[in-house]
């Protein structure tokens, strides 16, 4: 049975700002978000953009303080963590950003960047580091007489690939994927997809996948959280959420799934209205304000994940899930 890697609890991120009568607001981007993710599989984070998914994987990574909850990596609370103990923990926790472009040094070689990883983690003595760092290109799917090459020689993909091999370069336990294939042709996600699995049976990877799309997550996540405007609606394993959904704003994702199917046609939900600012976000449930299944009670009452009682493992934020499957 595995073991849980990583635990979040009532994890909450707030940014503070001031609004034009100078007056300083809390803007609730993650509001108490719990789940777990257990050694060796993949959990994937998606929703529409401003639903507070990647500062939740900010967060977890310590790149944003997390305003309140608990975060326990290998057994270790990370919010207790002096800045020295948590540089020794950075080594074990990685991230792959979504723009590979940003995300590197354009005046350092490939050799440079994996070079100063793998210098930081005290990882192979200075002259053994070349022949790594060759092997983890060609691990990589790149070329060994790439290594004295900058970044901005190479294709958007093949950066990509670079990120995750300074990713690995520090011989990580958990990667987290920040939508790390957003920005690439779809032939090329294929592709950067199945690298990464690849990669997670050769070195036993746990990732975090943090995405927009559900249609890309679907094969690579053993399970699927899905966050609407800070919190978590639904969360369950990949293929339960798939064949079977149960919030209302999960059953909009996926709808929009393209799909050709001439026998079989999709009726897509079509959402009303926009997403409310997190700057004033409604009372009850966040999601009633776009639901098409919104009723008076769900203004008034605020809905927390309950697991379905036929599964268990999956769990739903709706005060209507019994009554609407």
């Amino acid at each position: 049975m595995s073991r849980p890697l990583l635990e979040v609890k009532n994890l909450k991120k707030y940014f503070p700002i001031k609004n034009g009568f100078g007056k300083t607001i809390q803007v609730k981007a993650v509001d108490d978000v719990s789940f777990t993710v257990n050694s060796g599989e993949t959990v994937s984070i998606v929703g529409e953009s401003g639903c507070g998914k990647s500062t939740t994987g900010r967060a977890i990574m310590q790149l944003d303080a997390p305003t309140a909850g608990q975060i326990t990596f290998n057994g270790t609370d990370l919010m207790k963590l002096s800045k020295s103990a948590l540089r020794k923990t950075r080594g074990d926790m990685q991230m792959v950003f979504q723009d590979p472009f940003a995300s590197l040094n354009p005046r350092q070689t490939v050799y440079q960047v994996l070079n100063e990883v793998m210098q930081i983690q005290g990882i192979e003595k200075n002259g053994q580091r070349r022949e790594k760092i060759k092997e983890l290109l060609e691990t990589v799917g790149l070329l060994e007489h790439q290594i004295d090459l900058l970044p901005h020689q190479f294709s958007g993909g093949q950066r990509q690939r670079i990120g995750i091999a300074r990713a690995l370069a520090a011989e990580p336990k958990l990667i987290v994927c920040d939508e790390a294939v957003s920005a690439l042709d779809v032939s090329i996600q294929a592709q950067v997809l199945n690298l990464l699995k690849d990669l997670q049976g050769k070195f036993d990877l746990t990732y975090l996948f943090i995405s927009h799309d559900l249609g890309v997550v679907r094969h690579i996540s053993d399970k699927i959280i899905v966050m609407y405007l800070g919190k978590i609606m639904e969360i369950s394993e990949s293929e339960a959420l798939f064949n079977n959904p149960r919030h209302p704003y999960t059953k909009a994702l996926l709808s929009a799934i393209p799909k050709i199917d001439f026998d079989n046609p999709k009726e897509k939900i079509i959402l009303q209205g926009d997403v409310p600012t997190p700057l004033n976000p409604p009372t009850g449930c966040p999601f009633h304000t776009r639901c098409p299944s919104v009723i008076e009670l769900c203004k008034e009452t605020t809905s927390t994940v309950v697991p379905l009682k036929e599964e268990p493992n999956h769990g739903v934020a709706c005060i209507r899930t019994e009554e609407l499957n």
